[in-house]
């Protein structure tokens, strides 16, 4: 079988999830549409402002769009967000103070949150005497609810969950997942802050963790709901009270969400927002594909091809280090932006090993582009996302079939 006939067989077998896929983005786009409307979004608010920002339109309104598209009560978008691990950052010591207890009930956090929590001598939660305790998850990959509940009962101010897999082999949770465990912890009496690492999930479902119970949720704008023309920053959404305590670690609690300009000005941030129903539509469908084929070619991926993703990532587990390296390296090739560069494996910040990252993307390091990224440990596995357009990941399939073939 060619590799084109692979392909199309791919595509026929996957059209029932391609229909709900499309379903799925028509409602969302409906939803961000009429929070555009609804703030009156008009072209003041994409004008640059400098200093302090005192009255900044455009900043205000976008935090009012952000909290309309995720039925949150207040929002804080803001370039002043480095990236997704810093947005958590400010958020957690945000709420958090000396002598609280975090139960996370997703398991291992992300690499690079683990200095966050757990660093020493770093500025870590550990170093303000805050303490964070991780529920290991069923064998399954799902949450252990018995499990949590005991943890839970000891008392603590805030439960913890991360929606995506990270570098994990399991399934990233459903909104309906979230809002299950949402309720049972509600149901116990818990009245702390239920906070949601929500990168990579935005849009992907009608729903988001902030619908269903959540206090808190966090995500990068160079992940999904930058559209892929925001250029940097992050938001934290949710509960008005936990949105005010945010605002005063990210500026001073003498000025909160008062202050905060822009020079370059807010239309990427504000049509990024716009496009990314569409967008994550799109990569949801290129992962999929890339899903079957490889799954034609024998190689184990996940999520499992039968029902759809709950984020737009896709982990591809390899035997070896060199497979591992050659795919990544093909889905590099096919990047509009520095196709002609080798990624090699290198020690970035954050990460307890080497990472090797195809990431030729228009904004560095967007990863609601084309990108894929493995640390280099076994099992050797790929986690591939992203795609602005289904004809880019298409293509990038076709090539990366012809390497392994």
């Amino acid at each position: 079988m060619d590799v084109e006939e692979r392909i199309s067989r791919a595509e026929r077998a996957l059209g029932e999830q391609f229909a709900e896929i499309d379903r799925i983005a028509l409602f969302n786009q409906e939803k961000v549409l009429s929070a555009f409307r609804e703030e009156r979004v008009a072209l003041r608010h994409f004008v640059p402002t400098t200093g302090y920002g005192y009255g900044d339109e455009g900043r205000e309104t976008l935090g009012r769009l952000y909290a309309r598209a995720f039925g949150a009560e207040r929002a804080i978008v803001s370039p002043a967000l480095l990236s997704g691990t810093h947005a958590l950052t400010v958020a957690l010591f945000g709420i958090l103070r000396p002598g609280d207890r975090v139960v996370c009930i997703t398991g291992t956090p992300y690499d690079t949150l683990r200095d966050v929590v757990w660093g020493e001598g770093n500025g870590s939660l550990k170093d303000f005497g805050i303490t964070f305790e991780t529920v290991p998850l069923t064998k399954a990959g799902k949450i252990d609810l018995p499990a949590v509940r005991a943890a839970v009962r000891g008392g603590c101010r805030m439960v913890y969950l991360q929606r995506s897999r990270g570098y994990e082999l399991r399934d990233a949770f459903s909104v309906e997942e979230i809002g299950a465990a949402c309720s049972a912890l509600r149901g116990d009496g818990f009245r702390g802050c239920i906070f949601v690492d929500n990168c990579y999930g935005e849009f992907v479902e009608t729903r988001e963790p902030t619908e269903v119970g959540a206090d808190l949720i966090v995500g990068s704008l160079i992940k999904n709901p930058g559209g892929g023309l925001a250029p940097t920053g992050g938001y934290i959404a949710g509960n008005r009270e936990e949105i005010g305590l945010c605002e005063n670690r990210l500026t001073a609690p003498s000025v909160g969400g008062e202050i905060g300009s822009y020079a370059h000005g807010y239309q990427l941030y504000f049509q990024g927002l716009f496009l990314a129903p569409h967008a994550v539509a799109q990569a949801l469908k290129g992962g999929l594909l890339i899903g079957k084929c490889m799954e034609s070619l024998g190689y184990e991926n996940f999520p499992k091809l039968d029902r759809l993703p709950a984020d737009i990532t896709r982990a591809i587990r390899f035997d070896t280090q060199e497979q591992l390296t050659a795919f990544i390296r093909s889905v590099q090739a096919c990047s509009p932006v520095d196709s002609f560069a080798t990624p090699e494996a290198w020690d970035m910040p954050g990460y307890d090993c080497k990472v090797i990252m195809a990431a030729g993307t228009f904004n560095a390091g967007s990863t609601i582009e084309l990108s894929a990224d493995a640390p280099i440990r076994p099992p050797y596995t790929a986690y591939f996302q992203g795609g602005l357009t289904y004809e880019h990941c298409k293509i990038a399939c076709k090539a990366i079939l012809e390497s392994l073939l």
